[in-house]
């Protein structure tokens, strides 16, 4: 795995042995990262279920502002403090080693609103719509952000009050989509 494109661009990036993420093929990567090119520099960018830390880090590569990494598990965290470094994007991250769940209220509570919020969380484990509701409630997209979330091509993404699905791309195994504040749209 590399990053693709910007400041950090062929640095090869550290994953984590095993089943316990499931990194962004580099092709879904690009296409994600094409499509949403206009909307990075100097945005705020959340990276929820950070894994090796890879979209978050592809996010500063390509002029993000700030990107916050929110990861759980204390061999994930390892692994994005050393990309980070690996790159010389430490200076704009900030690393949350905690549950999503806690992780935004926490964010919540500090005020913060993300232009990107990016997700990814384990498919079987029933997040997508506890997280993408407290997104919503919790008011942590900024007006004209949007919500990416990446999920099995066969399981469609429920929606929730507060967001709309604006895009889907879909590809074989993989599906990308991208929601939108519901009072935006009005």
């Amino acid at each position: 795995m590399r990053v693709i494109a910007g400041c950090a661009k062929g640095h090869r990036l550290q994953t984590i042995e095993g089943m316990e993420t499931r990194p962004t093929a580099d092709r879904i990567k690009e296409t994600l990262f094409n499509i949403i090119a206009f909307d990075l520099p100097e945005c705020t960018f959340l990276d929820l279920f950070s894994g090796s830390g890879a979209i978050g880090i592809e996010a500063l590569s390509r002029g993000a502002a700030e990107a916050v990494f929110v990861e759980q598990s204390a061999n994930c965290q390892a692994v994005i403090a050393e990309n980070l470094l690996h790159t010389k994007l430490q200076e704009k991250a900030v690393m949350i080693k905690m549950d999503v769940l806690s992780a935004l209220a926490q964010l919540c509570a500090q005020g913060k609103r993300f232009d990107i919020i990016f997700l990814d969380p384990p498919y079987e484990a029933g997040l997508y719509i506890p997280v993408l509701k407290t997104i919503a409630e919790k008011k942590l997209l900024h007006a004209n952000g949007v919500v990416i979330a990446e999920h099995r091509a066969k399981a469609p993404l429920p929606t929730v009050d507060g967001l709309y699905i604006d895009r889907e791309k879909v590809y074989k195994t993989t599906a990308l989509t991208f929601l939108r504040l519901e009072e935006v749209k009005k």
